[in-house]
């Protein structure tokens, strides 16, 4: 490493020097309960007990074994009459348009035999096609057996024409009377929804289409509506820029309504120009976690921050430090430079007004349709409510009771509602105060279209036939305007007809093969207004406190509409690196203030405090408090989505935060915190693996010296390559080896390129591995007990920013809140703590693939071994489940199946039930109980890509090779390829000055290699 700074991956680290010792001690602790499914010894009638021989032999042989005689029968069916379009075995791709209310990308769907089973970014959409980990787990929320499966009238199983008739009924007296009908949706950019609404509106002019949506971005719309004249949202391109400034703003997270990772990441390319990016904060986000500088700020200072830095754009002044100083960045780049903001609507107004002073590149006039709230509409829409104006109500999958502060007095008023009607895809609030429900369709059953931003159109179409007797919203309105069993209620016919007008000259078929198309609207926004002064005012009426809140989205969660997918729910939050929870997160000293703990217990697992939370006069009771290295001091953070009643076994977890939420403001003053004196059980993956105990194997460099310093200077070089002294003299580590090498020169030979500069830590390619290779769902319980079974982990390393002694305190073995305020340096001096405010760096880890790999020579029955293409294999039907390869695994990427999770009631997720197996990649094998496995480098996508180049008679290209992760990223930080391809991707990032691989001085030999991260900034 380039630098001194000390490398940790919690702050227990820091208090613990002997924790890694204990964590690899801790790592094959635990005994298989054999005996709970084998018997015993009486059973047995034996003098060798089932336990003895299993001990001697070793658990999978006879677990195997028996697991065999016990095989179900799986009955087969042959097609009668073949689709036209199936081919057994091969798989069928379909452009479509993810969208669920919340989320939006134009993507591929993979099918098998009629069942889609992965999603892909589409390339043809820019940055509209990448995905993120929503994006990839949507898959799994088709077959969520807790879905909603029949439509219902008075609480009962009913046709559809019966509801039909129920609901016509109620929109013709509602007509009759003079009382409102009202469609209260989520935000829905569908140009043909619109349509269709206004010809509704004409037959039932009472009609009205309300937007309610659970996150709403009330605060970015309306400061655009007060910027640019338009209620849409600004779109941003930071390709052109070489500062970002962000106060609270999350934009590569769920900000602005998309995120900007990809730009991001070509922006950062090492280079004299490299973007830089500075982050002003309170929460320690995704986004400030990539962040060169990060200041970290409780949210009354970083609204003053704000306006300051304004002051000093606009020619006001100011003398404030860190402003003045960003200020004076900010001005260097001008137009080079963008400030984006969030919390409220004045921060985004003043960054609106920072970016039209600057001339900013990265504003390109073009809008975002996706989101529509209305903050005064909603109200005005409850006032009908509460008055008794309203006949009918209709919500399209929409939840306000559960999502809205007032969500209890809502739910007592729509008693004046005489028809209630919820198009729902849960028993949730609204399922059950409805008088009558329609399953809502999935996306991926769905026809549709959306025009996400100026210029462009995007088609949805179905994947899959209906699974259940469910209907897009769509679909009800034909049926209501038109009458029953009409021949006009076909919507497939009535999307076609419609979109004729926003296609131009393209026509249907070939829109539709796109996924995503260029769009006749040319709708752009351009700086029109905006009052400052009221802005300032905003922000300086929020009141300073003791401790103040910041509600926030997951990058697993979002707004909670897949709350009940155990993918997003097991999913490892990027910075906490926990599952299964949302909680406080809160400073290290406001830990030691208020007496909250995080200790380890002696299985390494986390426990903590358990707190009720009060923020004006709103009490969300028992949430969990996480001590959050970077956290600023006097305020804490809470996720939203989180602790969804009825909506599925996995919803129900976590703390719902959102009667704390008003639509708008994201931070609140005055929160209280009071202890309950109960502790929670935390499942975090983050100190499981233990690396062998090294340390410095996340490089990173500052930008002067990555530009000034050669790489390999005898004594300032920041990659020096390693060399071992021998008697021949120095050698590169590389060039020496125990054994002979492979020839791998004949036919593809694979390597994967991370850079670390490009990995924000998205997880969209921890859930791509999981649905590309069937990787099981085990659960928060077998998660705390260090039994997760991902194949691809993302490893998040703080760094200090200056060089740290153990100091006696930590000698002494202090609980960690005790350890604050007794570092000095050596001249006496106070030092801050390493966890105050320290770097991250993102590192994915995964079997490296190693060409002299310490797993393949301590397998007694070879059940892993090396190919001649570089991957490391492994042959399940061989494994006995010693766990030596797991032992010998430097990398600790390897995951023994301690159980059959599939089809087991203990784990009762999507693959204990028919409907979740659906999912199921037909070309990778689900494990079973007692054997090893880990990453395959995605050994059935590359060599499905050789065969389709056989038959076709030609080479591979250079791209074609990939894995799941690879595609999924949507930075570009992987790499996979050729290496004896010379002219490929991968030999040419393989020739950077900036590969490392993980661990070379063990001289495994990985097929995976990492690029140093490179920070730009002085350091000081």
């Amino acid at each position: 490493m380039a630098s001194n700074k000390i490398q940790f991956r919690s702050i227990h680290e820091l208090k613990d020097p002997a924790l890694n010792n204990k964590l690899a001690q801790k790592e094959f602790q635990e005994e298989i309960p054999v005996e709970d499914f084998l018997g015993d010894a009486e059973k047995n009638g034996s003098s060798t007990s089932r336990r003895d021989f299993l001990k001697l032999l070793g658990f999978s042989t006879a677990a195997v074994t028996l697991a065999a005689c016990e095989a179900p029968v799986i009955k087969t069916i042959p097609y009668v009459v073949k689709p036209h379009d199936i081919i057994p075995g091969i798989p069928n791709y379909y452009a479509s348009t993810y969208f669920d209310g919340f989320d939006f990308a134009s993507v591929l769907v993979k099918t098998r035999e009629g069942r889609p089973i992965k999603i892909e970014p589409n390339p043809a959409g820019g940055d509209l096609g990448k995905t993120n980990a929503r994006a990839q787990a949507s898959v799994l929320s088709l077959y969520d057996n807790d879905k909603v499966k029949q439509p219902k009238l008075d609480g009962k199983d009913e046709t559809f024409d019966k509801v039909d008739s129920f609901v016509i009924k109620g929109l013709e007296e509602a007509k009759a009377s003079g009382k409102k009908i009202v469609v209260l949706s989520h935000s829905f950019a569908s140009p043909t929804f619109k349509k269709l609404f206004a010809e509704f509106k004409a037959k039932y002019p009472t009609a009205e289409l309300v937007t309610f949506d659970a996150y709403p971005y009330a605060a970015g719309l309306d400061a655009a509506q007060e910027v640019f004249g338009q209620r849409a949202l600004p779109v941003y391109d930071l390709n052109g820029s070489e500062l970002v400034v962000s106060f609270q703003a999350d934009f590569l997270g769920d900000y602005n309504a998309s995120s900007l990772e990809t730009s991001y990441a070509t922006a950062r390319k090492p280079g004299p120009n490299m973007l830089r990016h500075i982050q002003v904060e309170s929460n320690m986000s995704l986004t400030g976690a990539n962040a060169d500088s990060r200041y970290r700020l409780k949210p009354s200072a970083v609204n003053k921050t704000l306006v300051e830095v304004y002051n000093a754009i606009v020619g006001g002044g100011t003398t404030d430090k860190t402003a003045t100083e960003i200020a004076n960045e900010l001005k260097a780049k001008g137009s080079k430079a963008v400030v984006f903001a969030d919390g409220s609507k004045g921060a985004q107004v003043l960054a609106h007004l920072i970016n039209q002073k600057l001339g900013s590149v990265a504003f390109t006039g073009k809008a975002n349709f996706l989101k529509e709230f209305n903050g005064a509409r909603y109200q005005e829409f409850l006032g009908w409510v509460n008055g008794g104006q309203v006949g009918v109500l209709v919500t399209n999958n929409v939840d306000p009771i559960y999502a809205h502060p007032k969500g209890e007095d809502f739910k007592k008023s729509l008693s004046k509602v005489p028809y209630v009607i919820a198009v729902a895809d849960k028993k949730n609030e609204m399922y059950k105060a409805a008088k009558a429900v329609i399953p809502v369709a999935n996306w991926l059953e769905s026809w549709g279209d959306i025009e996400p931003q100026t210029g462009v159109y995007s088609l949805m179409q179905p994947t899959i036939q209906k699974i259940y007797k469910s209907r897009q919203i769509e679909e009800s309105l034909l049926v209501w305007k038109n009458g029953k069993n009409n021949a006009a209620n076909n919507y497939y016919d009535y999307l076609k007809a419609s979109s004729a007008s926003l296609l131009g000259g393209t026509s249907f078929n070939k829109a539709l093969y796109n996924g995503i198309n260029a769009s006749t609207n040319s709708t752009t926004l351009s700086y029109a207004g905006g009052n400052a002064a009221q802005a300032v005012a905003e922000l300086g009426n929020f009141k300073a406190s003791e401790l103040e809140l910041v509600l926030y989205t997951k990058t697993s969660m979002g707004d909670g509409t897949q709350a009940n997918n155990p993918w997003l729910q097991e999913l490892p939050d990027p910075i906490t690196r926990m599952s299964w929870d949302n909680y406080l997160t809160i400073s290290p000293k406001d830990a030691e203030k208020f007496g909250i703990d995080n200790d380890l217990n002696a299985r390494m697992q986390l426990d903590g405090s358990i707190v009720n939370l009060t923020v004006n006069g709103v009490t969300i009771k028992d949430v969990p408090v996480f001590v959050q290295p970077g956290q600023a001091e006097g305020s804490v953070g809470l996720a939203l989505g989180y602790g969804k009643k009825n909506s599925g076994a996995t919803a129900d977890t976590g703390v719902n935060a959102y009667p704390l939420f008003d639509g708008s403001n994201l931070v609140l003053s005055g929160a209280k915190i009071e202890k309950t004196g109960e502790d929670h059980e935390f499942a975090g993956i983050q100190l499981q693996n233990t690396l062998m105990g090294r340390y410095e194997i996340a490089k990173e460099v500052p930008l002067a010296e990555f530009i000034n310093v050669p790489f390999d200077d005898e004594h300032k070089g920041w990659n020096k390559p390693l060399e071992y002294h021998t008697i021949s003299g120095a050698l590169p580590a590389r060039k020496i080896d125990l054994w002979d090498a492979f020839d791998d020169t004949d036919g593809p030979h694979f390597n994967l390129s991370i850079d670390l500069n490009s990995c924000t830590g998205c997880g969209a390619c921890i859930i791509a591995c999981q649905a590309e290779n069937n990787v099981p769902v085990v659960g928060k319980e077998e998660v705390r007990m260090s039994r997760d079974m991902y194949w691809l982990r993302i490893d998040r390393y703080y760094s200090s920013r200056q060089t740290v002694e153990v100091y006696e305190g930590l000698k002494d073995g202090l609980a960690v809140p005790e350890l604050y305020g007794t570092a000095f340096n050596k001249e006496g001096g106070a030092l801050n703590h390493p966890a105050d405010n320290p770097d991250v760096i993102f590192q994915p880890v995964m079997c490296q693939h190693c060409n002299h790999a310490p797993c393949e020579t301590v397998c007694p029955v070879a059940a892993t071994s090396h190919g001649k293409q570089g991957q490391n294999h492994m042959a399940y039907n061989r494994c006995i489940g010693t766990r030596y390869c797991a032992n010998n695994c430097p990398y600790k990427v390897r995951r023994f199946n301690w159980f059959t999770y599939n089809l087991n009631d203990k784990f009762d997720f999507n693959m204990n039930n028919d409907l979740g197996r659906m999912v199921l990649n037909p070309d990778v094998v689900v494990r079973t109980r007692g054997v090893m496995e880990k990453c395959s480098m995605c050994i059935q996508m590359t060599q499905n890509t050789i065969l389709e180049a056989k038959k076709e008679g030609r080479r591979v290209k250079d791209g074609e090779f990939q894995t799941a992760c690879s595609k999924a990223c949507s930075t570009g930080a992987m790499t996979f390829g050729d290496m004896n391809d010379k002219d490929s991707s991968i030999r040419k990032v393989y020739a950077s000055n900036r590969r490392y691989y993980l661990l070379e001085e063990i001289g495994t030999k990985p097929n995976v290699f990492y690029h140093t991260k490179v920070r730009n900034r002085v350091e000081k």
